[in-house]
């Protein structure tokens, strides 16, 4: 048997479009009492239901959870912990909205690293392989498969949560399933996104008029399966790297790894903001300097002025996204390299090891280490 090095991933991808146009992978079936998931579906839906007077402590009952964890970065929790707040959202309130109004918050931004990965991806189809094969950590409560023809694109959604909920707790997952797609679709393809049809499987529920205002297209009642159609064309677009709403988005998520460096401020620090804030983009000096309305000469004068370098520039750049996506993501090599615009996964390797003198497995199994050494110290809490 082959033994895969961690730090070539040379190895068939994990999700891949088949020749019949469809992009789906193995999972197993997920352990719903493992902590591993991010806490942004959970504050969702807590804030909609804080909005109508509903404290945080009532729809985090049964949780473990309390309003710190809501805050915090790095709280992780399980599918049961999810079930518990949907439960308990259905239990203190008959408003339909909840669920929509909650999926709606399922910004890019919600995504952390992930997102700026998917908004970094140098293709839309590339995109839509990550989303596709991390969606258990992108705040989905679904599984999600996407299938292709010449004209319609569907995403196929499979419920994650016990199937042994009660219906309304199961349709509530749905309804914020589907939400949470068409917030991440519209961040992702813009603000004119829409799907052309909705398909679920559950029977009609008394607001069925708020699907139509929601989605704004037909949506089908006791269908086979959970489906979201819309314009393939859509997937064919090519990336837009200047799009204001993303460009605000992806400086809202990462201009904070850039604190130590930007401290001093300088044309060095606007640079790595330019860069940041169009994620994937790392120009030559003359784009750069075009972009910012200089000739390329005063660029370089202007950095040697702050004794740096333009290729220094973005190496830290790229160095601070990459030690980022390690930490917090399980991408593989090939998958960063593609969003730090390295043209293999050996070239981001070996730039690493030299910035960091360790490789990227390395690095990662080390901070592997430390985050469990830091729960070991935490209680393992199984919700009830």
């Amino acid at each position: 048997m082959r033994v895969r090095d961690p730090d070539t991933d040379i190895v068939p991808p994990a999700a891949a479009i088949n020749d019949a146009g469809t992009l789906n992978m193995y999972r197993p079936t997920p352990n719903l009492m493992q902590r591993v998931h991010l806490i942004p579906r959970i504050a969702a839906v807590v804030e909609v239901l804080e909005e109508e007077g509903i404290g945080a402590s009532r729809a985090l009952a049964d949780t473990g959870l309390d309003q710190a964890d809501l805050r915090s970065p790095d709280t992780r929790v399980s599918y049961r912990q999810v079930e518990a707040v949907f439960r308990n959202a259905t239990r203190l309130t008959k408003d339909p909205t909840i669920p929509f109004r909650a999926g709606q918050r399922m910004n890019v931004c919600a995504y952390g690293m992930f997102g700026y990965a998917l908004l970094s991806s140098p293709t839309r189809t590339e995109g839509i392989k990550l989303a596709v094969k991390y969606s258990r950590r992108l705040g989905m409560v679904v599984d999600v498969a996407f299938s292709r023809d010449d004209d319609t694109a569907t995403y196929i959604l499979t419920p994650l949560l016990s199937r042994n909920s009660p219906k309304d707790v199961y349709r509530f997952a749905l309804e914020f399933a589907f939400a949470t797609c068409l917030t991440f679709s519209t961040d992702v393809y813009g603000p004119l996104f829409k799907f052309s049809c909705l398909r679920a499987s559950y029977p009609a529920p008394p607001h069925v008029d708020l699907y139509q205002s929601f989605f704004g297209c037909p949506v089908l009642f006791g269908q086979a399966g959970n489906e979201m159609e819309f314009d393939a064309g859509w997937v064919d677009h090519p990336m837009v790297r200047s799009d204001p709403a993303a460009t605000a988005l992806a400086a809202d998520m990462c201009e904070p790894l850039l604190d130590d460096v930007n401290r001093g401020g300088g044309i060095a620090a606007d640079l790595r903001r330019a860069m940041i804030a169009r994620p994937g983009w790392f120009p030559s000096i003359e784009a750069m300097a075009a972009e910012m309305s200089v000739h390329p000469r005063t660029l370089r004068r202007k950095l040697e002025a702050e004794q740096i370098t333009y290729r220094q520039v973005i190496a830290e750049v790229r160095m601070k996204l990459a030690i980022e996506y390690l930490r917090s993501t399980e991408m593989t090599n090939q998958e960063i390299a593609a969003r730090l615009d390295y043209s293999d996964a050996a070239n981001f390797r070996h730039a690493f090891t030299r910035w960091t003198r360790k490789s990227p497995s390395a690095f990662r199994q080390q901070q592997e280490q430390e985050h469990m050494a830091v729960a070991a110290h935490t209680a393992f809490f199984v919700p009830k």
